[in-house]
């Protein structure tokens, strides 16, 4: 099978030296993903577009490559053939395919040609057309809204037939637009802006703020990876989280109730920049959209920002939670946001939403910053691409990789991941991982359970939480 990418239109219209860096750049980024699938797979640049060529056993593989990373318009897949220049040719081969597509239906050929032929686009489109027209059975030609279009793109002798067109992510290449740090909280907010910024073409790096709690730091890790793993596997970034239980507490000390949240936002801020900035990146995102929450107002965030000279950037300033919500279900990552562990270490009560600056400087000024001095010094820092190493080693939960008598193993994967490598000889109970804690009490109590998932992440996730909740039936399940 043969793959035709197109190119993100912002990068055609950049000049001869950029565009070229940028889909350089891009070519390189793909044969980095596909070389994992496969050594095999054979790629070619060329000035406007990047054909991929791969055997079928591979085709699932690289079309979510192809589909999911930035700098990707648009995925054809084509049919090759060598038809030469004659017109004539052309269309007897284009026939051989299409005319079984365009059977008592209506039909419209659309054509791309480049290179030096004897015809134009128009000429072949019109002679092409006839052609079908004769040969298959068609109910007639539309040129507005037929059943069926015959896409060709023709180069010199190489005839390309569409069979399949797929939208891709848009945006630039990753690697060309620089690099940021995300604050992320693994809920719905902060993943979607960590995803835009990916999708940009910025190479996104984590840092999660710990206010108590393993398994709400294993759940943003498992979101961390995810997005990662779906649009950015291209580069390496890094994932860093900061203990700030100790700032919670100073917060709680130093700080009154109506301006905690507040200040909390400001420490992160504070936090962040100087973690950016021993790893070399210019800019901070975070998830926050203006007026959801009172810590969001523009003055708060105006207040909060007044903490840091570094770039801020808010991709969701101006949106609203139905639509975020509906794009962590187009990237798959609402059930992460839904079932993520909540710990909230500092809730004000009548909290101010119309900070002063006055007011938040003598607030400021009780606070001791060699606390937020510890908690930068004792942030730790892995590769994202380590994450389920790191998550095992920890042992927050014991994994066995045989199964004992009197346990079942509860398979938290999507219908998807278990159809595609199912789990055999072993008892066996499907549930999702979002239904698990809802679910898990209703089950018969006197057996043990194994949590199974892919990687072993998700599992170690719920089964911390689900040891929160006082239930010690539960371990993890990864077998050799």
């Amino acid at each position: 099978m043969k793959f035709i990418v197109k190119l993100f239109p912002e990068i055609m219209v950049k000049g001869t030296a950029v565009k070229k860096k940028m889909v350089s750049q891009l070519h390189d980024n793909l044969r980095t993903l596909l070389l994992r699938v496969n050594k095999d797979i054979q790629t070619k640049r060329f000035w406007d577009k990047i054909e991929v060529q791969t055997d079928d056993q591979y085709l699932e593989a690289v079309r979510r490559i192809l589909t999911q990373t930035p700098g990707v318009e648009q995925v054809l897949e084509v049919i090759q053939l060598q038809a030469g220049k004659d017109l004539e040719a052309i269309a007897d081969k284009v026939a051989e395919v299409a005319c079984p597509w365009i059977e008592g239906k209506t039909f419209v050929v659309r054509a791309r040609r480049s290179g030096t032929h004897e015809f134009s686009s128009y000429e072949a489109e019109r002679f092409i057309g006839g052609v079908l027209f004769e040969k298959g059975n068609p109910a007639g030609v539309d040129l507005h809204n037929p059943q069926v279009k015959v896409e060709l793109e023709i180069h010199q002798n190489e005839l390309n037939i569409v069979t399949a067109k797929r939208a891709g992510l848009g945006g630039y290449p990753m690697g060309t637009q620089g690099a940021l740090l995300s604050l992320m909280s693994g809920g719905f907010d902060s993943t979607i802006a960590s995803y835009l910024t990916m999708k940009r073409g910025l190479k996104t790096h984590f840092v999660f703020f710990n206010l108590g709690g393993a398994a709400h730091e294993i759940g943003v890790k498992q979101v961390a990876l995810y997005l990662w793993s779906q649009f950015g596997a291209s580069h390496r970034v890094s994932f860093v989280t900061v203990p700030f239980e100790e700032v919670v507490g100073e917060i709680f000390r130093s700080t009154h109730e109506s301006y905690m949240g507040v200040t909390l936002k400001r420490l992160m801020l504070m936090a962040s920049e100087r973690v950016a900035k021993e790893m070399g990146i210019d800019a901070l995102v975070t998830g926050e959209s203006v007026a959801q929450v009172s810590s969001q107002t523009l003055r708060n965030l105006a207040v909060i920002d007044n903490v840091t000279n570094m770039l801020v950037l808010r991709p969701l300033a101006t949106m609203n939670k139905p639509e975020i919500m509906a794009m962590a279900d187009q990237i798959g990552t609402r059930h992460f946001a839904e079932s993520m562990p909540e710990f909230c270490g500092v809730i004000s009560k009548n909290p101010v939403t119309n900070a002063s600056f006055e007011r938040m400087k003598k607030e400021a000024a009780r606070f001791d910053y060699s606390v937020l001095d510890r908690a930068v010094a004792d942030a730790v820092t892995i590769p994202v691409d380590k994450i389920v190493e790191d998550v095992a080693e920890s042992a927050y939960v014991e994994v066995l990789q045989q199964v004992p008598e009197n346990t079942v193993v509860i398979d938290i994967r999507s219908e998807a991941e278990r159809k595609a490598r199912p789990l055999e000889d072993v008892e066996l109970i499907t549930m999702p991982f979002h239904e698990l804690n809802k679910q898990f009490s209703k089950l018969d109590q006197t057996k043990n359970y194994l949590l199974y998932c892919e990687k072993g992440v998700m599992s170690q996730l719920h089964a911390q939480y689900l040891k929160d909740k006082g239930f010690e039936n539960v371990k993890v399940y990864r077998p050799v």
